[in-house]
């Protein structure tokens, strides 16, 4: 979207739009009720102006007689102005006036009527209004008035009210235009540091211009919730971290003096179970204080600055490498599938063990889902990497129970597990450690349906791609060699 189209479809433009066609109507239609009471107006006292006129000239015909009457209509044709006049015998004869003819418009009828005629040496046509009376003698007496200066008038005050309607809508374009760009200047720079702050960095804050208005007091009320919830959020992440820096230590030392009596000669079966048993449960109390402090270092951007360009088929095919005697001792089928090139700026390690995360939750749900190996379909974990767009998807498919759609964004959280009886090892941190690696990298997680089993997506910004390949390898269960990658 260009600067100029987001600036007319943003809300101030259209409002000033709204605001300013309003107005115009309005105006128009005050004009419009002025002018034509004006002219209403205008028509009536011509009117009455033209019926004094006639009457005065009865008046002469009375005193004067019809020779009267003539004397009467040229004195004051003789008169400059715009008054016309017009005598007609009983045969339609013109006798006296400055109009040649009887008006077409005025017929035989006796009345007012505006009708246009011709005069001087231009012979051009001009606008009048006449009424027509009959007077003794079965003669006709037209009384006129030149109204072509008034129409002329009202025309020049409608092209003015046409030029002002135009300019004013002009100047309230580019009114709504530069209003537009103001706010929406400001609004940018809120969004702006609204995803700095969504990212991790909860010490940015919105700018303020100083000026008071609204926007700057709802920016200044904001400024203050997220002044709170950074102090929240520090306070809450140095308990979490103390917790588990406090409780990480003594579970190593416990570990360590259980492996250190395990390896004391002279301890019976019974003891050495029960010492190995109490060291498998500390390590996953670490693993579970690891995922925890590493989620901690990740939402709060600790990490972010040793991000570097890195093949991301490089890393899934590591990935699928590791994996490949774990999905052999489950009795599955590893599929891998990535384009030869497909970089982006990443941190390495991060996304490696966000992979393995995902390749190792679809293992452990594939390899115990019954009802899958009832159907006789092959229990089969496929890991892809493909470019859509200008991202990158990493996507880990299993045939498992999979994840109700309800459930799916519960499942990125901490310390969620969707399974019930809550037996399999693992403390939920696996999914939710993925998530905070996909923000990290400005990318997301989805969970989608394999039908049957889960499809976990990772989204990742991505560089330049490369695929003039594809590598597909597939690990059966009876192999028990190193796979070579194949090129198709």
């Amino acid at each position: 979207m260009t600067a100029l189209s987001r600036l007319v479809a943003s809300t101030p433009f259209r409002l000033a739009l709204a605001y300013m066609g309003a107005f115009i109507l309005a105006a128009v239609l005050i004009v419009g009720f002025v002018a034509w009471r004006a002219n209403d107006l205008l028509t009536s006292r011509t009117v009455e102006a033209l019926a004094s006129e006639v009457a005065s000239l009865r008046e002469h015909l009375q005193t004067g007689g019809p020779a009267g009457l003539v004397i009467a209509i040229n004195e004051r044709v003789a008169e400059p102005g715009a008054n016309l006049y017009l005598l007609l015998d009983a045969n339609g004869r013109k006798v006296a006036g400055n109009l040649s003819a009887m008006p077409t418009a005025l017929g035989k009828g006796l009345g007012s009527e505006v009708f246009t005629y011709t005069r001087g040496s231009d012979r051009a046509n001009r606008l009048a209004v006449a009424v027509a009376r009959s007077v003794p003698g079965n003669s006709t007496l037209i009384v006129g008035r030149d109204v072509e200066d008034q129409r002329q008038f009202a025309a020049t005050i409608g092209r003015v009210a046409l030029w002002s309607v135009g300019l004013l809508a002009a100047l309230g374009v580019g009114a709504g235009l530069l209003a537009s760009r103001g706010v929406l200047r400001r609004i940018d720079a809120v969004t702006v540091a609204s995803r700095q702050i969504m990212s991790g960095d909860l010490s940015r804050r919105i700018p303020l211009d100083g000026s008071g208005d609204e926007i700057d007091r709802l920016s200044a009320g904001l400024n203050a919730m997220l002044a709170r919830i950074e102090d929240l959020m520090t306070a809450l992440r140095e308990v979490s971290d103390n917790i588990a820096h406090d409780l990480k230590t003594p579970l190593t030392r416990l570990r360590n003096r259980a492996e250190a009596a395990l390896r004391e000669p002279g301890a019976d079966g019974s003891h050495r179970d029960a010492l190995a048993k109490t060291m498998e449960e500390a390590d996953e109390l670490i693993k579970t204080f690891n995922a925890l402090l590493l989620i901690a270092r990740l939402e709060g951007g600790a990490v972010a600055e040793s991000m570097a360009p890195a093949d991301l088929a490089a890393i899934v095919g590591d990935v699928a490498d590791l994996y490949e005697p774990v999905a052999e001792d489950a009795g599955l089928t590893l599929k891998l599938s990535a384009p030869a090139t497909l970089t982006a700026t990443i941190n390495r390690e991060l996304v490696s063990q966000a992979v393995a995360n995902l390749v190792d939750n679809a293992i452990k749900y594939s390899a115990a889902d019954e009802a899958v190996a009832a159907t006789g379909s092959p229990s089969t974990v496929e890991i892809t990497l493909q470019a859509r767009g200008d991202m990158a998807a990493i996507s880990v498919a299993d045939r498992g129970p999979g994840v109700a759609p309800e459930d799916r964004d519960r499942a990125l959280q901490r310390f969620v597990r969707l399974e019930k009886s809550r037996s399999r090892p693992g403390a939920g941190l696996g999914l939710s450690l993925v998530a905070a690696v996909a923000r990290l990298h400005g990318g997301s997680v989805r969970l989608e349906d394999n039908a049957p089993g889960l499809r976990a997506v990772i989204l990742l910004p991505a560089g330049q791609h490369v695929a003039p390949q594809v590598r597909s390898v597939t690990v059966a269960p009876a192999e028990r060699t190193r796979r070579e990658p194949e090129t198709a």
